[in-house]
């Protein structure tokens, strides 16, 4: 039974992650502040003997240490930071602590605990605004425009640093736009709000250009597992659907016509959805595909299949 320790174990990624390593056998221990992440989300492991949880602020190593009390982990994989873009441009300080800090002190908890191997969530918000050129993992320069990007940006060099150093082994998953439950944000999730708030029209941010890869977190949760079982020294990975993506003014048809068919769809200006939002990517997963791994889901299915389980999420809330 191997030993795995999840920082944001209790967010929306975290949550399915656990289940997986549950369900191979694995023990789990999860350490969350909530500050992103919901008691509910882990409720349903409380009577799992091979689970535990910890709630423990991640930005100081001290805290990590402190909590899991000498014991000793094989894996570590690094979600806890802050999700929402905007506050992070409205307060920097928060990615700094949240996205940041808490990977520094992830590192250097993981040196103590004798971790093996380290796994962090990272984002194609590294990349910034590349417009039309397909994004690949050696494309640069690496200029994000959002303080997120940027944080996550300086933990992979951080993480980098440490396998120079001491760390035996690390992956790092630059995650697309990850969709379906339990959501606490994101498109889908927003759009099917405001048609709760009023199902006669629904306000989209933006002009609806904005076109990005969808990944189901079932697939995302797929593609972390079977990376991290590659054994390489450092892995470094684009993680999304082999296509191109879809637009934003095709999600809000979607939503319309699932849940408020007679709504009226109003769009903003401009192709940005608000400041440091990236309108168009195009990933290339060439370098996953070579692995074996394929999404089971492109990204119109999996805004189909996460718009029906977000719109039941939010009706039994």
């Amino acid at each position: 039974m191997k030993s795995h320790l999840v920082t944001g174990g209790a967010g929306f990624i975290g949550v399915n992650l656990v289940r997986a390593l549950l369900s191979r056998g694995n023990r789990v221990t999860v350490l969350d502040d909530f500050s992103r992440g919901r008691p509910e989300n882990i409720a349903v492991f409380a009577d799992t003997p091979a689970f535990s949880f910890k709630r423990v602020d991640c930005s100081e190593a001290a805290n990590i240490l402190d909590a899991l009390d000498g014991e000793e982990y094989s894996e570590i994989w690094h979600l806890a930071a802050n999700s929402d873009i905007p506050a992070g441009v409205a307060d920097p300080a928060i990615d700094l602590r949240r996205t940041f800090l808490t990977t520094f002190a992830a590192l250097k908890a993981a040196q103590s605990l004798g971790a093996t191997a380290f796994h962090f969530a990272s984002s194609s918000a590294i990349y910034g605004d590349h417009q039309d050129r397909v994004i690949h993992e050696d494309i640069g320069p690496l200029q994000p425009i959002s303080n997120y990007g940027a944080m996550k940006l300086a933990s992979e060099a951080q993480i980098r640093a440490a396998v120079e150093a001491w760390l035996p082994r690390a992956s790092i998953f630059r995650f697309p736009n990850v969709i379906g439950v339990p959501a606490t944000h994101g498109v889908i999730y927003d759009f099917c709000y405001k048609l709760l708030a009023n199902p006669l029209q629904l306000d989209v941010l933006g002009d609806g250009s904005q076109q990005k890869a969808y990944l189901h977190v079932d697939d995302l949760v797929s593609a972390m597992l079977h990376i991290s079982s590659l054994g390489e020294r450092y892995a470094v990975y684009n993680v999304g659907p082999d296509d191109a993506g879809i637009r934003v003014s095709a999600i809000a048809e979607c939503v319309k016509n699932e849940f408020a068919p007679e709504a009226s769809i109003s769009f903003g200006t401009g192709s940005r959805g608000w400041v440091g939002d990236v309108p168009r990517f195009e990933y290339s997963i060439e370098r996953l595909r070579a692995t074996g791994w394929k999404a089971s889901l492109s990204s119109i299915q999996a805004v189909q299949r996460s718009v029906s389980e977000i719109g039941l999420q939010i009706l039994k809330s």
